[in-house]
């Protein structure tokens, strides 16, 4: 969330931020910002942001995913295609053969609970309508973001807007699709038009059912919608409760390593194999900087 080029250190953003979460990574000399409040994810409490997001717009929960077929996935030779590579990643939580699998490996049955209840897997795999931020980048990013949509309703009303079928053109959008699609799918703007779409579909069905008392049926069929998907499209993305958009289980104490016999012999030290490693190449292979030069290999 800060770009390392432009970061000099100065830690002025450590003083002003209203959350108290930044992070200064004394390893690299620079501020690095979300650390994702993980002492309260463990205790299943939402981080700090989203705590206090006035728009209601975030969601937490669990994504169950096949570990094993990351490296393929994130290997995938058209920047295209690392959208729908990490989607075949996320497995499904009600599959019987996964909860099985899940429960030999040792995931917590209120893990599995929180995974079929989670307003990420829902946005995310079910409806599509949440998309990852620069795919091309391999890093397989974890928090994905909802396509905006344009104001259409004085425009469309004024003949500005095209239709196609019973929708808005969401091509002829203030935000071009192209933007969107350069931002969250690596330029491919299937997905992004898919995602509008159905956005869309849920905005103007619910509208007719409100407002006009009727039920616009055409408008799902042409966004591949049906009624229940609708209905819990709203509930959740419209009028969800606290415990709707924040699914977090916690954490298993039990499960954890004992950290008790190495108590203190890490710390924020050089030299010493442990506060940044002995490998001489950076996560993404190439030389790793070091503010402080090692003299010596402790």
């Amino acid at each position: 969330l800060i770009d390392q080029d432009k970061c000099r250190g100065w830690r002025m953003c450590v003083s002003g931020c209203p959350y108290k979460k930044i992070y200064y990574n004394w390893k690299s000399g620079k501020a690095e910002k979300c650390i994702f409040c993980y002492p309260r994810i463990e205790a299943g409490q939402p981080t700090v942001c989203s705590e206090t997001c006035v728009g209601r717009i975030r969601y937490l929960g669990v994504l169950l995913y096949d570990a094993d077929r990351i490296a393929e996935a994130a290997a995938t030779p058209n920047d295209k295609d690392l959208y729908q590579a990490q989607l075949d990643l996320f497995l499904d939580p009600f599959d019987p053969a996964v909860i099985k699998q899940a429960r030999a490996d040792g995931i917590p049955e209120n893990w599995l609970e929180a995974a079929r209840n989670s307003p990420v897997y829902k946005m995310a795999v079910d409806w599509k309508v949440a998309l990852p931020l620069h795919p091309e980048y391999r890093t397989l990013p974890m928090v994905w973001y909802v396509p905006p949509l344009s104001p259409i309703s004085a425009a469309a009303n004024a003949g500005q807007l095209g239709e196609v079928g019973e929708l808005p053109d969401v091509k002829q959008l203030r935000i071009p699709v192209q933007y969107l699609a350069n931002l969250l799918t690596a330029g491919d703007t299937v997905p992004v038009v898919g995602a509008l779409e159905r956005m869309l579909a849920m905005r103007a069905y619910q509208r007719g059912v409100h407002v006009d008392g009727v039920k616009n049926l055409a408008v799902l069929d042409q966004a591949g919608l049906n009624e229940a998907q609708v209905q819990e499209m709203y509930r959740v993305m419209a009028i969800a409760n606290y415990e709707d958009r924040f699914v977090i289980p916690t954490t298993h104490r039990e499960y954890a390593e004992n950290a008790f016999n190495v108590r203190g012999g890490c710390g924020f030290s050089f030299g010493n194999g442990c506060s940044e490693g002995v490998t001489e190449t950076s996560l993404f292979g190439s030389e790793k900087k070091r503010t402080i030069p090692i003299k010596a290999t402790i």
